[in-house]
């Protein structure tokens, strides 16, 4: 900051907006580090955060409300574990390289899978109770990261 105020107090010459700019990226990279410092620092406790978010989204899937088309956002995580919402998203992308919704979509897959492993539940059942606005749309997600049809890896695993 120092030295942001001490190149404004010169006359403005053609190195005055390079040098100035060059200021506020180094106090910018400071702040990075300091931020992404904390979640170095408490790795335990992000490891249990991430154990409840994980248990949090758990029961999400399995109270229902994904029939309804609700999805769990980064504010009801965050409420729920009684954080910021931006600091969650923070951690979250931190230790996992994710995004909520790219993290919670890895969850319903591998709900659905588990739901695909039980004989009663049929490829539509387990489209409409994991939120998916059709079969269809469940079928090309589905295929598209695991590479298999639901009903191909249904029968390959029965």
């Amino acid at each position: 900051m120092c030295s942001i105020e001490e190149e404004l107090q010169y006359p403005v010459d053609c190195h005055s907006k390079t040098l100035i700019s060059r200021y506020i990226e180094l106090l910018l990279d400071y702040c990075t580090r300091f931020n992404e410092r904390q979640f170095i620092t408490r790795c335990e406790a992000n490891k249990a955060i991430l154990r409840k978010t994980h248990s949090l989204l758990n029961k999400y899937i399995l109270s229902g409300k994904l029939e309804s088309g609700i999805m769990p956002t980064e504010t009801y995580c965050a409420d729920a574990l009684h954080l910021s919402p931006h600091y969650f998203r923070d951690l979250l992308k931190f230790e996992t390289g994710k995004d909520m919704y790219e993290y919670f979509q890895l969850m319903r897959l591998d709900m659905a899978k588990k739901m695909l492993r039980n004989k009663d539940y049929t490829v539509g059942m387990t489209a409409r109770k994991l939120g998916y606005a059709n079969s269809q749309h469940f079928t090309c997600l589905f295929k598209k990261i695991t590479g298999m049809t639901p009903t191909e890896y249904k029968y390959a695993q029965n």
